[in-house]
């Protein structure tokens, strides 16, 4: 398997903060604003950032919420087993609050169309950023784009982006990696 290195641990880390002074510089003390976490992985990258927010800024009551997308998204009735749906944890109204999705990795935009629809479903918010750690810019589907980018790839339709996560994985990183065919 073919692999390359994207961000290392400690670029990681300085990316994550670099998103959260933007964060910062965009939605100060973050009254109105929730940040949303997009089920599965995205999740990872919206606790790091609310940790880390939290720590910068020193307040404990910024609203953070995941959200599961399993029966919103577009290819929900072509798979061959059924879809087991994660959990939805949002504890707090968005109606009129800017909310920021945030997910790992930006690929064709299908994910972020079924946040959209399922974030519809707790109320109306006043607006909607997308924050994602690696956007695979070439790759669209749908005409969606973040505002919020930790680092941009070009990569080919056969390649794969996997963000490895110390909680999960046992290390910060991200890879770029051709799948070997069988």
């Amino acid at each position: 398997m073919d692999t390359k290195l994207l961000l290392d641990s400690r670029h990681f880390n300085i990316t994550l903060d670099r998103l959260c002074y933007q964060l910062i510089e965009n939605h100060h003390q973050f009254d109105h604003t929730v940040l949303i976490g997009v089920q599965p992985r995205g999740i990872y990258l919206s606790e790091r950032i609310h940790k880390r927010l939290t720590e910068i800024i020193g307040r404990k009551d910024i609203r953070h919420g995941i959200l599961d997308i399993t029966f919103f998204r577009d290819d929900f009735r072509r798979r061959d087993e059924p879809l087991v749906p994660s959990a939805t944890q949002i504890d707090f109204i968005i109606e009129e609050k800017n909310v920021v999705l945030i997910d790992d990795v930006l690929y064709t935009g299908r994910t972020i169309r079924a946040a959209l629809d399922a974030i519809l479903a707790f109320g109306r918010p006043r607006n909607v950023e997308l924050l994602v750690l690696i956007d695979r810019k070439f790759s669209r589907q749908l005409p969606v784009q973040a505002d919020y980018i930790g680092a941009t790839v070009d990569a080919i339709t056969s390649q794969k982006v996997k963000v490895e996560w110390a909680e999960q994985e046992g290390k910060d990183q991200v890879i770029l990696y051709t799948p070997v065919k069988s």
